[in-house]
């Protein structure tokens, strides 16, 4: 399906501010994928043309955030297999039962948007708590990271505020620095979910190529600026297209 040129740049502004979000928050796919669907794609090449679209800004994300990974390397490939497994667990599950992600996908979509909303109290609360008691994580988070892998494969979306929410529990160290490994781990859960479905999956690779240069450019500018941004509006406009998308995916 070739889209319209207002189509191409709806995809290019959705790239843009999805990558900046990723990199910031986590929930950029919210932006993305109801774009994609409004655009007349089905929701199963939706979310798959998403994730391949998004790999390229998921690592413009990581390397803009690199001198908050110094110190890091062991931590991140610790906890990146997990993500990687989880990811191609999540990718396979998405594969092997198609027919179920048009039923489920809406009240995934809510999820996300839910998950958005209580990301605030969220920061606030382990900002009061302290820091955690491990500085690299146990069994317990290494199992939590897998099953954010497990999601972000399958779908995704607000994958990156349940990872900072996971490494805030589990990890003793600055929030910064956490979140420059949850660009990381996302990164890799994108990356292996999104190699998988390029070879098994019907990605729509006009619309990918266009949200990964987006994508590129809104990394760069989410790890330089994006804090800037009033967070409330921001989330605001995620919350609200994220339950727009899901009524309409539900009725």
């Amino acid at each position: 399906m070739a889209l319209s040129v207002w189509g191409d740049l709806a995809v290019a502004g959705a790239g843009v501010l999805a990558g900046g979000i990723n990199t910031i928050v986590g929930s950029g796919s919210l932006i993305t994928f109801p774009t994609l669907v409004a655009l007349g794609l089905p929701p199963l090449v939706a979310n798959v043309t998403n994730t391949v679209g998004l790999v390229p800004g998921s690592v413009s994300g990581a390397w803009g955030y690199r001198r908050e990974l110094a110190g890091q390397r062991g931590r991140a490939i610790r906890l990146g297999i997990f993500s990687a497994l989880g990811g191609l667990a999540g990718g396979v599950l998405l594969l092997s039962l198609p027919g179920s992600f048009q039923e489920v996908v809406p009240w995934l979509v809510l999820l996300a948007v839910a998950m958005v909303v209580v990301q605030p109290r969220l920061a606030r609360w382990l900002a009061d708590r302290g820091r955690a008691p491990e500085g690299h994580g146990g069994w317990l988070l290494r199992g939590g990271v897998f099953t954010t892998g497990v999601y972000g494969g399958y779908f995704g979306a607000a994958q990156g505020v349940l990872l900072i929410g996971i490494l805030g529990l589990g990890v003793d160290d600055d929030l910064q620095r956490l979140n420059a490994l949850k660009n990381v781990l996302a990164a890799l859960v994108n990356g292996v979910a999104g190699v998988l479905f390029i070879v098994d999956a019907p990605v729509r690779w006009e619309p990918a190529l266009i949200l990964a240069a987006g994508s590129i450019a809104g990394g760069q500018l989410g790890a330089r600026v994006g804090r800037r941004l009033p967070a409330a509006v921001l989330r605001g406009v995620i919350v609200i297209g994220g339950v727009a998308v899901a009524v309409k995916l539900l009725v």
